[in-house]
């Protein structure tokens, strides 16, 4: 939570924030927002800032920036498992497997139950093999893969292997499902929407995208990028 106040001399020591991001922001928005806000507040001309892991720009929710010193601690907190909840579309795919792109390819539900897809979204429980979407932050040849994606471009991704800790279905209204996920570093839940998708011979692709958890925080402690310039 923040403080009532603050000074320079606390943010250029260290301080962790929690936000509650926006949607259409990128993780870098929200980061240079509070880096300015700072620098313009305190009357600094530089200051350190860095967030511990990326949300997807239609994504919302938990997203912790540090400042100052405990930017070197961004890695630890990048460690721990995540908690999101997301809504998944059925019979529809996209490009970026969410609504960055528009539908590509269409597919009938007909043939789809409330049980059968239910069954295949719980098969995604435990460890596995995971392709990263093209339109992600993946760093391929120095650059990251979601720049040659938009141009049309190839990207030669690699498997990784990930966790999902927990996978449950919170509710199934087809050819929509909810489902909350508690899952290791790396995930891509946007991935899980189109692996979900191909189990089913069929299609999927994300909708909505909040991340709930990072560890131990919560995105109930967390406060939004404009609350935090009028607390300051």
């Amino acid at each position: 939570m923040l403080q009532k106040s603050y000074s320079a001399e606390q943010f250029s020591a260290g301080e962790v924030l929690f936000i509650d991001k926006f949607p259409n922001w990128t993780s870098f928005d929200v980061v240079n927002k509070i880096r300015s806000t700072i620098k313009h507040q305190y009357n600094i001309p530089k200051i350190k800032v860095g967030h511990a892991g990326t949300l997807d720009p239609l994504a919302t929710g938990l997203l912790i920036i540090c400042t100052g010193k405990k930017t070197k601690e961004i890695q630890s907190f990048q460690d721990f498992p995540k908690e999101y909840i997301t809504t998944i579309k059925l019979g529809e795919t996209t490009p970026s497997f969410d609504l960055e792109t528009e539908v590509d390819k269409t597919f009938s539900i007909k043939e789809l139950t409330e049980e059968s897809v239910k069954k295949v979204i719980l098969s995604f429980h435990g460890k596995q093999l995971q392709m990263p979407p093209d339109f992600s932050a993946k760093r391929v040849n120095g650059k990251r893969a979601y720049e040659s994606a938009r141009k049309g471009k190839s990207v030669d991704l690699k498997h990784s292997e990930i966790e999902i800790f927990n996978i449950e279905v919170l509710n199934i209204n087809l050819p929509f499902a909810e489902i909350k996920i508690n899952c290791s570093k790396g995930t891509y839940i946007r991935a899980i929407a189109r692996d979900i998708g191909e189990k089913l011979k069929n299609g999927a692709h994300l909708t909505e995208l909040r991340r709930t958890k990072i560890g131990k925080f919560s995105v109930e402690n967390a406060i939004t990028v404009d609350l935090f310039q009028n607390l300051l």
